[in-house]
Formats: structure tokens, C-alpha cells, sequence
């Protein structure tokens, strides 16, 4: 049997109760993150591109950790809501998010104070260009067809939408408006929660054509209902060789995309922050993440914490550029 002397015994006591005093705690039980379930917030609406890619990785994290990562949609206020529930949430590795162009945007609207400097950066993981959509019954056969009606109309008379107002979609309309020689308001913009809705609204009628990815409009456009005229990309996609560029279609060099990312909120613990950025390259690296967005087209790009930072950062000032020219900034 093991003998404990009275000075080990009081050695061991202080120790103990100097741990008690800093707050901490003995080592054996300090759990490994995550020793919980992990909340992914998606700040757009669920069906969309956006809350796809959350799915996808949202799935694969959960294998990857052994524990549940819960994908909540946080829709509302073009985007801010979900982004500034990301922003706000506790720094400790349970509250994580897909964060989107839009964040290099929203400030500029003047919608919110929110910037990429709010967040911890973990992984950049997608990028798509917008196409342009129309319901597929409609008058329009070609992106050249629809141009020359709205170069035709009345500014405010073609209704679109694709995102909240000052969105990457819909500055995609802009750029390609002011492409075309007109101005930035020829095409009255309707903002949404998303893709999603944008694209059910088109099929229903409510829009006459709307600006985001192919993939995100694929469900009504496999159903027959949305048909794509053109995309906003230097080359085809891969997924979608019938759909022309507008280099292409009518001329017009223009091109654009949004991104997606993960991080979290400022002041992540850096082994924590260091432990999702990992995992996330695994999941970017695995054939299930890669089957995954090519059968939706979703184009894949990898940067990790520190290039997103960077990424973010030139894409913010390259937005700020930009709006200001088609008179969407307010800051």
C-alpha cells in the first residue's frame, strides 16, 4: 500500500485550493473541445446555397468531432441578424458560422457596423458566380432578349432579386446594369431572405427575373419552372454547360461571384480557433465535401484562417469600391 506523509498530503491540499482561488481546475478534468454540441449559425434561409454549404460542413464537422453540430438559420435584416448573432455570441468554440460576402457589404449600406475585424477567421470554403434566372413559361429565351425589353422599359419597371437589398447578388445587377450602359436603378430591386425565396417568388410570378448561382436556383430549374439565361463568370461552369456567359450571350465582360466562410466570434481561444481551422481542411479535403458541391455546382476554394483574413479584408475595400460607384454605399 502507497504511503501519503503529512507533508505530501498538504502539498497536495494547497495545491488544490490554490487551483480553487485561480478558478482553475485539475487537469483530469478539464474536458477536450468539443466536449459538447456546437451551434452553426447560417444567417440566410434555409434551401439556399448558403444553408447547403453550412449543412454539408455542418454534417461532416459532426463525424469529424463526435459530437452534434446544430445548423440554426438565423434569417432577417439582409443578412445582419445571423451575422451579428455570430458576432456576438460567447468566444469559447460552441457558437460557430458561415459567414458571406455580404459582410464586406452591409456596413458599407449602412445597415450595420459589423466588418470581417469582428470575427475570428477559421476557413474560406466556396465561391459561385451569380447566374440570371427567369420563370421558365416567360417571354425571355436569351439574356439578350431580356436586356433589350429592360434597355426598352421604364426605369423600376423589371422587378429582380436574388438577396437583401445592397447583397452580392444584387450589386451583381448592378455591375451588370452599368455593363450595359444603364443606370443602376433600371432594374427595381426586391429584397429577400435569400435565394431561396427569391427563386419560389420568380416561379410564382412576383419577379421578373432573378441575379444569383445556378446551383441555388437548380431545385426550380430541374422542376421546369426557372430556366437560366446566362452567368456572370469569365468561363462556363462545370455542372452547368448549357447555360452561356454574358461574354458569350451578348457581349457583355462582366463577371462577379460571392464566397463563404466559418468563423467565429473575436477573441477565439487560438487552440481552439487552431482545432476547427484543422478539422475544416479535413472536411474541405474529404470526397464527401467534394462530391457534395460538385453534384450542385458549388465551386470549392480553400483558404485557411490567416488567407481568409486577408481575403476578407480585400474583398471588403474591392465592395467598398464598388458601391460607392452604383451609389449603394452610405459610409
Amino acid at each position: 500500500m502507497t504511503r501519503i506523509t503529512r507533508r505530501a498530503f498538504a502539498a497536495s491540499t494547497a495545491a488544490v485550493a490554490t487551483s480553487a482561488v485561480l478558478g482553475l481546475r485539475p487537469s483530469h478534468a478539464q474536458a477536450a473541445y468539443p466536449s459538447r454540441p456546437i451551434q452553426l449559425i447560417c444567417p440566410w434561409g434555409a434551401g439556399g446555397g448558403t444553408d447547403a454549404t453550412a449543412r454539408i460542413v455542418g454534417g461532416l464537422l459532426e463525424k469529424e468531432f463526435g459530437q452534434p453540430v446544430n445548423v440554426i438559420n438565423r434569417t432577417g435584416g439582409s443578412g445582419v441578424v445571423g451575422h451579428a448573432a455570430i458576432a456576438a455570441a460567447v468566444p469559447d468554440g460552441y457558437t460557430i458560422g458561415i459567414i458571406t460576402v455580404e459582410i464586406s457589404m452591409m456596413h458599407w449600406a449602412g445597415l450595420t457596423e459589423l466588418t470581417p475585424k469582428n470575427y475570428t477567421p477559421l476557413a474560406l470554403m466556396n465561391e459561385d458566380p451569380p447566374g440570371i434566372h427567369v420563370k421558365a413559361d416567360g417571354p425571355y429565351k436569351t439574356v439578350k432578349d431580356l436586356a433589350d425589353a429592360i434597355k426598352a422599359a421604364p426605369p423600376g419597371k423589371f422587378k429582380c432579386s436574388g438577396t437583401g437589398q445592397g447583397g452580392i447578388w444584387h450589386l451583381a445587377l448592378v455591375g451588370w446594369m452599368q455593363a450595359m450602359g444603364l443606370p443602376a436603378n433600371q432594374v427595381a430591386w426586391v429584397p429577400s431572405n435569400g435565394a431561396a425565396p427569391a427563386v419560389q417568388d420568380l416561379a410564382a410570378g412576383g419577379l421578373d427575373f432573378c441575379t444569383c448561382s445556378v446551383p441555388e436556383a437548380r431545385a426550380m430549374i430541374d422542376a421546369g419552372k426557372v430556366r437560366s439565361l446566362a452567368i456572370m463568370a469569365p468561363q462556363r461552369a462545370a455542372l452547368f454547360k448549357d447555360v452561356p456567359t454574358l461574354t458569350e450571350a451578348m457581349g457583355v465582360n462582366y463577371s462577379t461571384g460571392a464566397w463563404r466562410g466559418f468563423a467565429g466570434p473575436k477573441g477565439l481561444p487560438q487552440p481552439i480557433a487552431e482545432k476547427l481551422t484543422a478539422t475544416m481542411k479535413s472536411v474541405y479535403d474529404s470526397a464527401a465535401y467534394k462530391d457534395f458541391m460538385a453534384s450542385r455546382g458549388f465551386g470549392t476554394v480553400w483558404n485557411d484562417a490567416a488567407g481568409y483574413a486577408a481575403f476578407m479584408d480585400e474583398a471588403d475595400k474591392a465592395m467598398g469600391v464598388a458601391m460607392k460607384a452604383a451609389n449603394l454605399a452610405k459610409t
